[in-house]
């Protein structure tokens, strides 16, 4: 079973970056050192021919587990036959369930129902311009701060970018209520629970349907207090009408106290304002942050970029009104997502026996959707692990369900057009500023928990356009 961690590639010619990723293993590894291997990054375990498109299956102690990358097969997983996949998995659900407990992300059935179009609702596009000031002062005070750092001081940009758009989130879901030093609570307590819960559940394989709970040592626990202990401050002080207007946190107060049907008692809104806050902070920093990863390395996309925010804005900031024309931008986020979905791999537990690409599928079996191997699939991109903003730009878009960072279907994410927009308008209103580039030495090397960063949170400079 022993085998070695695949290196890395990176490679780089005139006006084309292949930016870093595992190289796929030369043969196809047992399901059992898959699982295994899964525990430090799941990025790691895959052969050259899981990236192709089809459904492909194998068992663990019996379980069996499915792999789809395929775009009929997304399909009928996420769309067509959604509702006998709409469990997430086992793993996933007893991983989150203390952080989030029964939170849109890892809900289903009725709970799921019911919430989905309230925070739908809340989160809609249409609302996106409401935000729109708050994306925009967040990043303003970024760019004060970054201004005042000493030329050629190696930061984090990891960390960085998660205290932009926890700032961004916080001020959205809670109003100006939280605070720098409790936002930079929730974060350390977000970002420690994803660093040590296990994200696999052998009890499963063992044959429990459900998964075994979790093991919580001193560190989880603690983790999950820090994050917990703040927001149900924050809900406590709207139920005392002491919380800002039009915050998300107070739209679901007031949805609550409209329709007391709803039962958002203040676990249950605790829950739902510890997702929003985790899906809208944690998948865009990430985002971000591989974005300034990609543009250091690829000078022709950078000028193309600077010339367009030049072209729309000239002198003045970017604003949200200007996003719908700042193609380069949107572009480069967009193709970011292709390379570095923040969240990689979409698991769902089979409700019914059913067939998928051709694949019988056991009840209560596994399903795996995987944006990682889809977005990279030579069947389905052309130079698959190339950086190419251009591919998202005019009339193009990809095949049908081959393009899902933000998943499909209906359990696809509410929050899209937040963060796409919030992504665009950051990287304009930071990129009009500075150019960033990684630290001299460091080598960049991807590895997913729950979700998609880079190692060592990615130390990088930054070098004035002024």
């Amino acid at each position: 079973m022993r085998r070695h961690r695949p290196a890395i590639v990176e490679a780089a010619g005139d006006g084309w970056f292949e930016p870093c990723h595992p190289a796929p293993l030369g043969s196809t590894p047992s399901a059992l050192w898959r699982v295994l291997e899964a525990r430090q990054s799941m990025i790691n375990v895959w052969s050259k021919m899981d990236y192709h498109a089809r459904c492909v299956t194998a068992r663990v102690l019996g379980r069996q587990i499915t792999l789809v990358n395929s775009p009929d097969g997304v399909k009928h997983v996420m769309a067509t036959n959604h509702r006998n996949f709409e469990r997430k998995s086992p793993q996933m659900r007893r991983a989150l369930e203390k952080l989030l407990g029964d939170g849109l992300f890892i809900s289903d059935g009725e709970t799921w129902k019911q919430r989905r179009p309230l925070v739908s609702d809340i989160v809609h596009k249409n609302r996106v311009p409401t935000f729109g000031r708050t994306f925009e002062e967040a990043t303003v005070e970024m760019v004060a701060r970054w201004k005042r750092k000493p030329a050629g001081e190696a930061f984090p940009m990891q960390k960085e970018m998660a205290e932009l758009t926890a700032e961004i989130i916080s001020r959205a879901v809670f109003g100006n209520t939280l605070g720098s030093v409790a936002a930079h609570d929730v974060i350390e307590g977000f970002s420690r629970y994803q660093d040590r819960v296990d994200t696999v559940n052998f009890g499963y394989f063992l044959g429990a349907d459900e998964g075994l709970p979790i093991f919580q040592g001193f560190r989880i626990r603690r983790a999950v207090a820090r994050v917990q202990g703040i927001i149900d401050k924050v809900i406590n002080d709207h139920l005392e009408g002491h919380g800002q207007d039009n915050s998300m946190v107070d739209l679901l107060v007031k949805r609550q106290q409209k329709s007391p049907g709803l039962k958002l008692d203040v676990s249950a809104l605790r829950n739902e304002a510890a997702t929003i806050f985790m899906a809208g902070h944690e998948t865009t920093a990430a985002v971000l942050t591989w974005v300034w990863y990609l543009l250091a390395n690829a000078p022709w996309v950078e000028t193309a970029l600077h010339a367009q925010i030049a072209d729309v804005c000239g002198d003045r900031m970017p604003t949200v009104a200007d996003v719908p024309k700042l193609d380069w931008c949107r572009a480069v986020v967009e193709e970011t997502m292709r390379l570095y979905p923040p969240v990689p791999f979409l698991s769902r537990q089979v409700a019914e026996a059913d067939v998928v690409g051709g694949v019988p599928v056991d009840k209560a079996s596994l399903v795996i959707v995987s944006p990682w191997l889809l977005h990279r699939s030579p069947d389905l991109w052309a130079e698959p692990n190339r950086f190419m903003p251009e591919r998202f730009l005019g009339e193009q878009r990809p095949t049908p369900y081959s393009y899902i960072p933000f998943a499909a279907g209906p359990r696809i994410c509410p929050g899209l057009a937040f963060g796409l927009t919030e992504a665009t308008l950051c990287l304009a209103i930071l990129a009009q500023t500075f150019k960033v580039r990684v630290a001299p030495g460091h080598v960049v090397e991807p590895a997913n928990r729950l979700t998609l960063r880079p190692k060592g949170n990615l130390p990088v400079v930054i070098e004035s356009r002024a």
